[in-house]
């Protein structure tokens, strides 16, 4: 599916080291506050032996915390055979930047474990995991005030679950132990709305990039979302839940979906949910009787489309193929998956890109509400919603009696009534909460892209919003 990056091309930690550099030389800061910011602080590296299947087996793990200007640290754990301390560096610090851009109250931190987790059964994946969370728990690097961190590729709520209770066993008293990592199953303190919450951020990153019309066309677009034709690149967490949410609420088109094993094409569009059901059955998307399969995914990348949405590997677009790219406005829903090189040859072709750092920052932001749900042990809505409500009755029962008092002459539209009197619940209130973050995240960014003549695009716009705001944090502890 993904093509190799040619020899010559800057790795993922050197291509956000360059799009770093692209944007401090626009900036007003001492070289050493520069600096400062963008080293990472430090790399935990453990390699621990767990005994499975009647023998040793070694494995590697990382944590790398970026920067501490803001505590706790934030970021992600990702299991997969990729996984290397120059990959889980670049993410890191790419954490440190999306928390700033979207106000999350975090350094930046990321995890890896160098695992195949499809080569272990479910038993065996537990021992691995609590022996890592011990190696790093001991050492501070899960902690709910110094380090938080999260699912990512290859993790998800049950290896959080199994990290959240390795954590408890081992500080018993620690009545916050919840919030020591997020990303929770709903009955082990997560919150709704966590799960698909990087791929509803994509969705309404798109919604906020449509409401204005001069940024519609600078990508060489017109119109609306609905009946937008969309490519998506992974159909994992991220990439389904976004194809999802797109094509289900607001009428875009999903013509291609690329996986491990090929892509599908089908120009009318492709029933998301059916093909998600027929990869968890079949393990692939071969075979599938409702689109065009070519066993060479990644061409579907330079297919004709309005939207792409890389949302797997890094680096998946590159100079091997940046200039056939077809797409006149890419989302970035994974991280770094556009080379720096790649992203200059598309700028210069006229591609708007939404990048990674705010595109995929609806994980983040709703593992923040989490936090806060855990450290202040009451659910969103427990306390208001039902004063909500009475509020609402009351004046549902004020226009009852003037309907009367006019002999009905008129009437509320159906349904009025049932929608206004619900008060809104947890899920509800994430959604809301979300939404204000991803709108206001954004027109910060735009602010900066239109305002200013030396800044082309939108990542340069989002490295400049974050990283004023890290060096305005470094100067307030008096750096």
């Amino acid at each position: 599916m993904d093509q190799q990056t040619p020899p010559a091309e800057p790795g993922f930690r050197e291509s956000v080291d360059i799009m770093f550099n692209r944007a401090v030389k626009l900036m007003d800061l001492s070289p050493g506050l520069e600096e400062k910011i963008r080293i990472c602080n430090a790399t935990y590296v453990v390699r621990f032996g767990v005994r499975l299947r009647g023998a040793i087996h070694t494995f590697t793990g990382y944590r790398s915390v970026h920067s501490e200007h803001m505590e706790p640290v934030k970021g992600g754990i990702r299991y997969a055979l990729s996984v290397h301390q120059d990959e889980v560096e670049a993410l890191a610090a790419l954490m440190t930047y999306k928390c700033a851009l979207v106000d999350a109250p975090f350094g930046g931190s990321k995890g890896g474990l160098c695992i195949d987790p499809r080569a272990w059964d479910e038993h065996e994946l537990e021992q691995i995991t609590r022996r890592f969370a011990y190696e790093l728990i001991k050492r501070d690097l899960i902690n709910p005030a110094q380090n938080v961190p999260a699912p990512d590729m290859g993790t998800g709520e049950r290896e959080m679950a199994w990290i959240a209770d390795q954590y408890k066993r081992m500080n018993t008293t620690d009545i916050n132990g919840s919030a020591c990592v997020t990303g929770k199953p709903i009955n082990a303190g997560g919150i709704q709305g966590r799960t698909e919450a990087t791929g509803r951020g994509v969705q309404y990153a798109l919604r906020e990039f449509f409401r204005h019309p001069e940024d519609i066309a600078k990508a060489n677009l017109s119109g609306k979302l609905a009946g937008k034709r969309v490519i998506v690149q992974g159909l994992g967490n991220v990439g389904y839940h976004a194809a999802k949410f797109l094509s289900e609420e607001d009428n875009a088109i999903v013509t291609g979906i690329i996986e491990r094993d090929g892509s599908l094409y089908a120009e009318a569009g492709l029933d998301v949910e059916d093909v998600k059901k027929w990869i968890a059955t079949h393990g692939g998307v071969a075979n599938y009787p409702h689109a065009t399969h070519d066993a060479d995914g990644a061409a579907l990348l330079e297919h004709e489309c309005d939207i792409l949405i890389p949302a797997a590997l890094e680096g998946v677009i590159n100079m091997t193929n940046a200039d056939r790219i077809k797409a006149p406005l890419i989302i970035e829903a994974a991280n770094g998956p556009t080379t720096a090189g790649a992203d200059e040859v598309l700028r210069k072709k006229g591609v708007v890109i939404i990048p990674d750092m705010y595109a995929n920052a609806g994980g983040v932001t709703v593992s923040y509400f989490e936090w806060v749900k855990n450290l202040s042990h009451i659910r969103f809505g427990r306390m208001q919603r039902r004063a909500e409500e009475a509020r609402h009755e009351l004046i549902v029962a004020e226009l009852e009696r003037l309907d009367e008092m006019l002999e009905h002459r008129w009437s509320m539209t159906p349904n009025f009534k049932e929608k206004y009197l619900r008060g809104a619940d947890e899920l509800e209130l994430v959604r809301s909460g979300l939404d204000d973050t991803m709108r206001t995240a954004y027109q910060a960014m735009r602010d900066v892209w239109h305002s200013r003549d030396d800044v082309p695009d939108l990542r340069t716009a989002a490295y400049l919003v974050s990283i004023r705001k890290v060096a305005d944090s470094y100067r307030a502890k008096g750096l």
